[in-house]
């Protein structure tokens, strides 16, 4: 499986996946902590992935996200954005429903 169908296969299998450095529970950058707390915050049940812990991973995800920096949000498949977009979706009340949405398409 070459890696932009590892990433599909990702988004697939997940419907809230945010690719940051580190992990929720051990960020390795502030951008990712934010994010993850954000996500956390408003109830979000996502999947972490930590893209320090796979190069490759790391090297084509700017390229299939056209998306340059860590974390990328990703809510089923469609690219959200980073760490400034999803505070301010959280601030304007629009990540918790995303998240509810996503929750309630899924049961």
């Amino acid at each position: 499986m070459d890696i932009n169908e590892r990433i599909r296969a990702i988004l697939t299998e997940h419907p809230i996946v945010l690719f940051m450095k580190g992990t929720p529970e051990f960020p390795m950058c502030g951008f990712s902590s934010r994010a993850a707390m954000a996500l956390s915050e408003a109830g979000a049940a996502f999947r972490a992935v930590n893209v320090l812990a796979d190069p490759q991973l790391r090297a084509a995800l700017p390229h299939f996200a056209n998306w340059p920096t860590f974390p990328q949000l990703f809510i089923q498949g469609e690219l959200i954005g980073g760490c400034d977009i999803i505070e301010d979706l959280k601030s304007a009340g629009e990540l918790s429903r995303m998240a509810s949405d996503v929750a309630g398409a899924v049961s």
